[in-house]
C-alpha cells in the first residue's frame, strides 16, 4: 500500500466512523463516547497527511507515533461500545477488523522507521 492509498484508507474509515456514530443513541454517555470515538478516528488520517509532510526522519516517525496510539485508543472506544451494546455485533465487528488493520500498518510502521533511523545512528 502507498501512502496516498494509506491516505485514502484512513480518511475512508474517518468518514466510515462518523457514520456509524451519527446512529448512537442521543444519550449523555453515547454522546461523550462518540466525540471520543470520532476525536480518535480522524486524528489517525489527520497526523498520517502530516506524517507524509514531515520536514525530517524524526518528525515523520513522532506523527507515525501518534497515528499508532490513535488507532490503539479507538480499539478501546469500540470495545466500550460493543460491551454497552451501543452497536451491533455485526457493525462492530466490521470497524473493530478495519480498525485493526490501520493498527497493525501504522505498528509495522513504527518499527521500520525506529529501525532505520537507528541505523542510520550508527
Amino acid at each position: 500500500m502507498n501512502s496516498e492509498e494509506l491516505a485514502n484508507k484512513t480518511k475512508q474509515f474517518a468518514i466510515k466512523i462518523i457514520k456509524v456514530i451519527d446512529t448512537l443513541p442521543r444519550t449523555m454517555s453515547a454522546s461523550i463516547i462518540a466525540k471520543q470515538v470520532i476525536r480518535s478516528a480522524t486524528s489517525i488520517g489527520a497526523n498520517y497527511r502530516e506524517a507524509c509532510s514531515a520536514r525530517s526522519k524524526a518528525e515523520f516517525a513522532s506523527k507515525i507515533g501518534l497515528c499508532e496510539q490513535e488507532a490503539n485508543e479507538i480499539m478501546y472506544w469500540l470495545e466500550l461500545l460493543q460491551d454497552l451494546k451501543l452497536l451491533t455485533d455485526e457493525t462492530i465487528k466490521d470497524i473493530k477488523t478495519e480498525a485493526n488493520e490501520i493498527l497493525s500498518i501504522f505498528i509495522a510502521s513504527g518499527k521500520t522507521v525506529n529501525k532505520y533511523r537507528k541505523e542510520q545512528e550508527r
